[in-house]
């Protein structure tokens, strides 16, 4: 490796760590603010809202990291214009491209990283952040997942606990769902067979069930009950899929689609994963484009509004595209590459003329 690619590369590298730190750190204390709201009216022991804090704040980190390499290239920028080494380059025969080109390799293998180490890390924290909360929340004492065996439920209603399982979800009903209601002490009560429930409110209305009791069997037209799920609730069981790793999310997608059950936001969720990489890559090349472009700009809190206004007008453009992907006005692939692509389209007009800046 040439003397001024490592040169190049372990400033880069700085700057990354740099942003990443501070980022963190501010992150934590938001994190931090945030938990001691939530547990102004509970008694735990002092440094645990801390601790969740520091638990929750790697998956904001992973979050964020579009706008940190963004941000980590204009530092590394700042460094070597301010010290004027990006003069010392050119007389070596070093381009401006060449210098884009060896930062955009690496954010791209450091970006691969991420993605097999830093996210499977933040997500199992994530996961172990939402355990250790749920204590201390209504929900606690319920329970909903959905397995390659269909969707199970453990809830409690009255001091009686009912565990309900169901092949499938068909809209707003469960499809041949088999409930079955134990005491406090798990005796069973009785069993309720039925080809459909619906959920759609927490009263469930269950058409035609069949009633087990002892040795006892009875069939109605109609049966209420109510639970703690509805429709919603269940619809939302995942809805932070941050705390699942890549390995669970398509274990997931698997049993979702094996309960007839829609999987857009777990596919969206692993696209995402798997197109991140190119994500960062282009975004440390608009990056390094926004300071060859504004070298002329003396102040570089001016040259930070640009980098921070373009972050901000992506961040809002992938949004966009995300909510057409789960509404499924898009397909899935087309929600999460057109954005990229038209990053990638901005990227490679503006970088024709960047030798001669």
């Amino acid at each position: 490796m040439k003397t001024y690619t490592k040169f190049l590369i372990i400033s880069f590298i700085k700057s990354l760590g740099y942003i990443t730190l501070v980022l963190f750190g501010l992150i934590t204390i938001l994190n931090v603010l945030g938990e001691l709201e939530f547990f102004k009216d509970i008694n735990v022991k002092p440094y645990f809202p801390l601790y969740l804090a520091t638990l929750n704040a790697p998956a904001f980190i992973f979050e964020m990291f579009p706008f940190i390499f963004l941000l980590s290239t204009q530092v590394f920028f700042f460094n070597i214009l301010e010290n004027n080494q990006i003069q010392i380059f050119k007389y070596s025969g070093l381009k401006n491209s060449q210098i884009i080109k060896i930062i955009s390799l690496t954010t791209f293998f450091i970006s691969i990283l991420l993605i097999t180490l830093f996210y499977n890390m933040s997500s199992n924290l994530k996961s172990f952040y939402l355990e250790l909360k749920l204590k201390y929340t209504a929900d606690g004492k319920y329970l909903a997942v959905i397995t390659n065996n269909g969707l199970w439920i453990k809830d409690v209603v009255e001091g009686n606990i009912n565990i309900i399982n169901s092949a499938k979800i068909n809209d707003n009903y469960l499809i041949n769902a088999f409930i079955t209601q134990f005491d406090e002490n798990y005796n069973v009560i009785k069993n309720i067979k039925a080809k459909e429930i619906n959920i759609k409110e927490n009263n469930w209305k269950i058409n035609e069930p069949i009633i087990l009791k002892g040795n006892n069997k009875v069939t109605t037209n109609t049966l209420e009950i109510y639970s703690n799920f509805n429709y919603e609730k269940i619809k939302s069981l995942y809805s932070n899929l941050t705390s699942l790793s890549l390995y669970k999310l398509i274990q997931l997608k698997k049993n979702y689609d094996s309960l007839d059950y829609s999987s857009v936001d777990v596919s969206i969720q692993i696209q995402k994963l798997v197109s991140y990489p190119i994500f960062l890559t282009l975004m440390t090349i608009l990056a390094s484009i926004i300071m060859y472009n504004t070298r002329a700009f003396k102040s570089n809190t001016l040259k930070l509004v640009f980098g921070l206004f373009f972050s901000v007008l992506i961040y809002y453009i992938n949004n966009f595209f995300n909510v057409l992907g789960n509404t499924e006005k898009l397909t899935v692939s087309s929600s999460i590459w057109i954005p990229l692509i038209l990053l990638g389209i901005i990227n490679i007009f503006f970088m024709r003329r960047i030798n001669e800046k």
